[in-house]
């Protein structure tokens, strides 16, 4: 606040501030527009943040305030009953909630890792090597972000199953290893480092994981970070789905989710569980948020 008004005085009046704040590389731009196009933005992010309002609000009502009709975004008598409700749910049942959360944790570190250095040992020879078929394995790159995950469902549990390796945590965590755009922004954003370093790492007789640990990697920490976001988010709702069987090795957000559909009686606890589910991805996403802008800029993708 001290800082605005600073501005203001130095700049010679409030007017004058709005405008040489806001209209920055905008010279053509008058202040109508800029109001404009403040309140656009505005009215936009309204809409972007009314359901997570609506989503946290849920999280603290009462039962008989999560049916009224009309709903409203915000309680009216706020209560952590349902987070308590939660708590002695998860205590009583058979699998301990840390077993739950430890199932997670294994299979998101293990994922993003592998996800992270598998796509940098891929993307490395892609973007800065030449060989023959290169042009062809790049577009296969590009051609496999068109396909859903849907798609890979039945292929996947194929080669798990034959594998020998249903019901196991390898048959969520491998599968992610193979995720295209992970190498899509490293490549991207390693084709965009000067071909000096390289050679320079070359000259001082570094091998090819040298270069790749020492030189490239440190220099590419925010498209790794982008990665890391996209693989945690993946895995972070990943129920298991026909892979997991054993209750022991079920992440967390399968026994959320089993209580999402336990029926009306359970809404609060569901209520609290997905504001959970969500807090955590968001948070981490809110860290590393610069990493994740300058790597779709680099890249040429939109967020």
């Amino acid at each position: 606040m001290v800082k605005w008004f600073k501005h203001i005085r130095a700049t010679g009046g409030f007017r004058k501030a709005f405008v040489r704040y806001f209209t920055k590389g905008y010279s053509n731009r008058s202040v109508g527009g800029t109001v404009g196009l403040l309140l656009f933005i505005a009215i936009f992010a309204a809409f972007q943040v009314f359901p997570v309002l609506f989503m946290v609000g849920n999280a603290f009502k009462p039962m008989r305030e999560l049916y009224r009709y009309p709903p409203t975004p915000l309680p009216q008598n706020p209560t952590l009953q349902n987070f308590r409700d939660l708590l002695e749910y998860a205590s009583d049942s058979l699998v301990p909630f840390t077993r739950y959360l430890f199932n997670t944790g294994i299979l998101v570190l293990a994922g993003c890792l592998g996800q992270m250095l598998l796509s940098a040992m891929a993307a490395f020879p892609l973007a800065k090597f030449t060989f023959r078929g290169k042009k062809l394995m790049s577009s296969l790159v590009v051609y496999a972000l068109m396909f859903n995950g849907a798609v890979t469902g039945v292929p996947n549990y194929i080669i798990m199953t034959r594998l020998g390796l249903m019901d196991t945590y390898w048959a969520v965590i491998l599968p992610s290893f193979a995720s295209t755009l992970g190498l899509y922004l490293l490549q991207s954003f390693m084709e965009t480092l000067p071909d000096s370093l390289i050679e320079a790492a070359r000259i001082d007789g570094a091998s090819f994981f040298k270069t790749l640990i020492s030189v490239i990697l440190p220099v590419v920490k925010p498209a790794l970070m982008t990665v890391f976001i996209f693989t945690f988010q993946g895995l972070w709702g990943n129920t298991g789905g026909s892979f997991l069987y054993t209750e022991n090795i079920r992440p967390l957000s399968y026994m959320l989710s089993r209580i999402a559909s336990a029926g009306i009686a359970r809404q609060g606890m569901a209520s609290a569980a997905s504001m959970l589910l969500f807090l955590i991805p968001v948070a981490i996403f809110i860290i590393t948020q610069s990493n994740v802008m300058e790597t779709m800029a680099t890249s040429g993708m939109k967020d």
